[in-house]
């Protein structure tokens, strides 16, 4: 805004600067200080271009009004007087700049750009601070809603609500109905882009929705306010299906329960969480709420003996493609249960997992005992993914258990000696014929049977009946399973003849050993 009493002046200054060139909006120059004083409330100008001598007041004090009114307005005094005196009152009342009528157009416009670069400058830095102070309160109002701050008070939460109430336009203390959503995306494929698909639901969300969004990871954590024309969880719906529309992707939000005060949002938090825990297991997108989670009281935790005996079947035979084949069916199997939970499922996977490595270490045991072992690195089970797909991790677990066992077998001299000691263990509760092992590792069996018995110092039936007997040992010290059913798992269908045989190899017959105290190894 320029203001000056005379017309000359003043129809000059708006004419012969080109003002929007300069990226400055020109407002109608006021013809006197009054005129301004009347007009800056409404119009705002960032910057006042004034005479210091004019008719009624003057510029110094109409600068000093406007301070007053607009502290961030930039005033730049024009006078035909040079006057220092002036000058100076005019700087210590905060004007930017102090030029003479007779200055040159270049220097009035150097002077009004300096003004603009000062506007400039302040409002970058109050956008910093906003958000730094932002980014603060999204940290300290994460900690609460995870419960990361155990002992805050009233005060954090009266903090925090002031905070809320003023990103969401100024609301009052009568309407704090809100509640928390958690929020992925997914579909761009390359998981480069994952961080730009997140922040572009983010820009969205806050376009779509009165809300908070704190980055989490690869999600969303969004404070959703409560507009009882909006309709809740109705919002979020429609909020989600228009992102999705738009950014050609799917999404999956976890809505938590609506609470009616801020001190409450860790407990629709802490639901959201939950029902987000069980991404992948009711679906891999769309909305959900603890009503999707009804009659999931737990599926199986352990893997079957049948499972165990597939599996190490297949990790024997170093057949991947079986393997893999197993592994998707089995996972998969557990993951469509529709009483799984997430709790349940990490433990079925892991007891898949161990039972892989229970097979190593049987066969590094029996190694050992043949001298011929190999110290062999078992990796953790991992941590797995219902969002994406839990048998490669499973797959990927078994591998390594297959690849270490086969690894180990190439470095012995006579292996396939080693993995047909492995296969009879591994089938004790089947028929097991001289012909079936060496054919199971390729050989011939009469040379089989020659270097079995060079190697192991007992001839092929001796050693199958003493560890059919050696693993019915076992499980009568160290189970309750009845002696028939003993008797048919280390491959007797007959109780009378392994009754005998025990005895044989023993001393004792079943029940004797079962009651005897266990030898010391």
């Amino acid at each position: 805004m320029i203001v000056d009493d005379e017309v000359i002046i003043r129809n000059g200054l708006c004419t012969v600067i080109d003002w929007k060139e300069l990226g400055l909006e020109l407002i109608p120059p006021a013809a006197s200080a009054e005129e301004a004083l009347e007009r800056i409330p409404t119009e705002e100008p960032n910057i006042l271009l004034t005479d210091i001598r004019m008719t009624g007041m003057d510029g110094i004090e109409l600068a000093k009004e406007v301070k007053a009114m607009l502290p961030d307005t930039e005033v730049i005094i024009l006078t035909g007087f040079d006057d220092f005196s002036y000058a100076q009152q005019a700087l210590r009342g905060g004007v930017t700049d102090y030029l003479l009528k007779t200055s040159r157009p270049e220097e009035i416009i150097k002077a009004a750009m300096k003004a603009k670069q000062n506007i400039v400058e302040k409002r970058e830095l109050l956008k910093q601070e906003r958000r730094q102070r932002n980014e603060l309160n999204k940290q300290t109002l994460m900690k609460l809603l995870s419960g990361g701050m155990p002992g805050a008070g009233a005060a954090e939460f009266e903090r925090i609500r002031d905070w809320l109430r003023k990103e969401e336009g100024g609301r009052t203390e009568e309407a704090e109905a809100a509640r928390v959503v958690i929020v992925s995306a997914s579909g761009w494929g390359d998981k480069r882009f994952e961080g730009l698909l997140i922040g572009a639901v983010d820009n969205m969300m806050n376009e779509l929705l009165t809300c908070i969004t704190l980055p989490d990871r690869e999600r969303l954590v969004v404070v959703l306010r409560e507009e009882a024309e909006a309709g809740g969880e109705a919002a979020v719906t429609r909020a989600m299906r228009h992102v999705e529309r738009i950014l050609k992707c799917e999404t999956f939000a976890a809505v938590g329960r609506s609470t009616d005060r801020y001190e409450q949002l860790p407990e629709s938090y802490a639901e959201a969480e939950r029902i987000y825990s069980f991404k992948g297991l009711i679906g891999s997108s769309g909305r959900f709420t603890c009503e999707d989670l009804k009659g999931r009281a737990g599926g199986r935790t352990l893997c079957s003996e049948q499972e165990e005996a597939e599996l190490s079947a297949l990790l024997m035979s170093n057949d991947a493609t079986g393997l893999r084949h197993w592994t998707n069916q089995t996972v998969r199997a557990q993951v469509e249960d529709s009483a799984a939970t997430p709790t349940t499922l990490q433990a079925y996977l892991h007891s898949v997992v161990l039972a892989g490595y229970r097979w190593l270490e049987r066969t590094r045991t029996g190694e050992a005992a043949a001298g011929q072992g190999q110290a062999l690195f078992v990796p953790e089970p991992p941590v797995y993914d219902w969002g994406g797909r839990p048998e490669d991790e499973v797959f990927k677990s078994l591998s390594g258990v297959m690849a270490a066992y086969h690894q180990s077998m190439d470095r012995t001299r006579f292996s396939y000696i080693r993995k047909a000691i492995d296969y009879i263990r591994e089938h004790l509760d089947q028929p097991l014929s001289l012909q079936q092992v060496a054919g199971f590792v390729h050989s011939n069996p009469n040379h089989f049977s020659e270097v079995f018995k060079r190697e192991t110092g007992m001839t092929y039936l001796e050693f199958v009946t003493q560890e059919r007997m050696r693993k019915a040992a076992e499980m009568l010290h160290g189970t309750p399973i009845k002696v028939a059913d003993i008797a048919n798992r280390v491959g007797y269908m007959d109780i009378k003849y392994f009754t005998q045989q025990f005895k044989k190899h023993t001393g004792k017959t079943p029940s004797e050993y079962r009651q005897s105290p266990r030898e010391p190894e």
